[in-house]
Formats: C-alpha cells, structure tokens, sequence
C-alpha cells in the first residue's frame, strides 16, 4: 500500500458522520427519563435504611446517575442555544457571560423546585 493511498482510506475513515435529525431529541429524552428515574429512587429513600451499610449502593448509584444525566441535560440544552447567544453577544465577555448565566438557568430548571 503506498503513502498516498493510506493517506486517502485515513482521510475516508475520519470523515465527520453527521448524527441523524432526531439523535438530539432522543438524547434529550433519554436524559431527562434517567434524570427522573434517579429523583424518584432517591425520593423513596428512607432515612432509617441508612444504618446498614448494605443499603447505601442504591442511592449512591441514584446520585451518580442523576447527576450525570443531569449535568449532560444541561450541557446539551446550553449547547444547542449557542448560535443564538453568539449572535446576541457583542463581544467574547459578553459571550462567556451569556452562556454561564444560561447553564445556571438550566442548572436550576433540574433541581427540586426549580421550575
């Protein structure tokens, strides 16, 4: 196999791969069912199981998962308003600023009593 030809299946084979039209909706979805599944174990937690040390793997894998697909929710919500607050933002500051106070809102929708 020559250089150029190597060069010409790497290139082939690193191609971007656009993701289907709905891969975000379903994403999305995905982690706001995990998000919800892991608020609802961690809800039905009792207080008094905690004694044992035996019944901390449920809510602390509830926790680890909530906060992942929490965390990845609002990654991709604030990602995907990204046109529009580069649009709107006069300068990289600006930019930065929007899009902080963007995760926050995102971050404060997910929490208990944050709608």
């Amino acid at each position: 196999m020559s250089t150029t030809e190597f060069e010409a299946r790497l290139r082939a084979a690193l191609r971007p791969v656009e993701p289907p039209e709905d891969f975000t909706v379903r994403l999305e979805r995905g982690l706001v069912e995990l998000h919800e599944l892991a608020t609802d174990e961690l809800d039905a937690w009792e207080l008094r199981a905690m004694r044992d040390p035996r019944n901390w793997v449920r809510p602390a894998a509830a926790a680890v998962v909530g906060a992942g697909a929490g965390t990845a929710l609002v990654v991709l919500r604030v990602r995907g308003g990204r046109r529009r607050r580069r649009a709107q933002a006069s300068n990289v500051l600006d930019l930065a600023e929007r899009t902080v106070r963007d995760l926050a809102d995102e971050a404060r929708r997910l929490l208990p009593g944050g709608d």
